[in-house]
């Protein structure tokens, strides 16, 4: 099997470290970025031929454009493309200022484009690819507290499954990837955003949510490492899934949504059906 060149953003723990290593033990050569590429290397030694560990900041275009093109000198291809940078923002949508939900949308959606901007003039020149965009069981449903969060990776999940249209007679494969509840650091203090307003009416939500994440803080049931040997065997095929649930929890989450819609199709079905045009109803 030809060896593949992959591109991960957030490289540097979590997902991203957890796919770039069972890339490079599949033989594969990786560029591996991060805020600080120092920590890459140092927690994948032993693969100098292989990995390029490059300095990104998602949220800054020419950074992304830096990081592609350090890995097209180096390796003259991108063959997959997983954007996994992203953190989450907890917290009641009233608790939350503007500043901390753009933010949100800076990391999780507009960095998102950004890395896949300067990635696609490669893939399409090769007419090759496969770019796996990290949405979440919450960009399939939404919840309490996540909202804004929920926002972003409903984002995700929808402009992936339309890229998978514009880019598909290019041969470039597009998958959008909702994890569940993985034991990563998601919901560490170091990684997780929290409100930075007060309103006396979510005290309730806001207690019950935050004893909830302290509790299952690197105790969620999903394996990383089994995660990333996932990721491996989607890019191995040819015709991979638009959409693809990571876990039973989020396996849980497609079946409950599907079912959810079909429910609401038909109980809502003649009103629905009575806002066509006489027109398009004989």
């Amino acid at each position: 099997m030809t060896a593949k060149t992959w591109l991960i953003t957030g490289a540097g723990r979590g997902f991203g470290h957890e796919i770039a290593r069972a890339a490079l033990e599949a033989g594969d050569q990786v560029i591996a970025t991060a805020r600080n590429p120092e920590q890459i290397e140092a927690a994948l030694p032993g693969h100098e031929d292989h990995l390029l560990a490059v300095r990104l900041d998602v949220t800054d275009s020419v950074s992304a454009a830096d990081a592609a093109q350090a890995g097209l000198e180096r390796f003259g291809r991108i063959d997959v493309l997983v954007n996994n940078a992203g953190y989450g923002q907890a917290g009641a949508f009233e608790e939350l200022t503007p500043q901390l939900i753009d933010r949100q949308f800076q990391t999780n959606v507009f960095g998102t484009f950004n890395v896949t901007r300067a990635v696609l003039p490669a893939m399409r020149a090769q007419r090759s690819g496969h770019i796996l965009n990290i949405s979440s069981l919450l960009g399939v449903v939404g919840t309490d507290w996540w909202s804004v969060y929920c926002a972003t990776k409903f984002a995700v999940a929808g402009w992936s499954e339309a890229l998978s249209k514009e880019l598909g007679s290019f041969g470039i494969r597009v998958t959008s990837v909702h994890p569940g509840q993985f034991s990563t650091d998601f919901l560490d203090p170091s990684s997780l955003g929290m409100t930075d307003l007060r309103i006396d009416d979510y005290r309730s939500l806001d207690a019950e949510r935050r004893d909830f994440v302290s509790g299952r803080n690197h105790d969620q049931p999903g394996d990383p490492q089994k995660f990333a040997a996932a990721i491996l065997t989607l890019a191995s095929l040819e015709q991979p899934p638009v959409r693809w649930a990571a876990g039973s929890d989020a396996l849980a989450s497609f079946q409950g949504r599907a079912a959810q819609l079909q429910d609401s199709a038909a109980q809502w079905h003649e009103l629905s059906s009575s806002t066509d045009s006489a027109a398009q109803t004989k």
